[in-house]
């Protein structure tokens, strides 16, 4: 799992039938703080209705990410997100 940020909606006029009800959103995968940013931002499927600001946690497996955002296996999805961060309690080792 990535725990990452979301930046903003991707708007795409045209897309795959398999994708009609789902939203695409661009994230920032974070460092465990919550803030630092790490790596570079990644589109991602969204199955909990995730807003902007929102810290979330994501998974990159097609298999995984494509059930959790479409409801069956086999779409072509790298990135699904699959909850919604609440808190993060974290104590950084010493």
């Amino acid at each position: 799992m990535i725990l990452a940020r979301v930046l903003g909606n991707i708007v795409a006029t045209q897309k795959n039938r398999r994708y009609d009800e789902t939203r695409i959103l661009l994230v920032q995968p974070v460092e465990p703080d919550g803030e630092t940013p790490r790596g570079t931002s990644l589109l991602a499927l969204d199955s909990v209705d995730a807003g902007e600001g929102d810290i979330v946690l994501m998974i990159q497996d097609g298999w995984s990410a494509s059930t959790a955002a479409t409801g069956t296996p086999g779409a072509a999805i790298d990135s699904a997100i699959i909850g919604v961060v609440d808190t993060i309690e974290w104590e950084k080792a010493k």
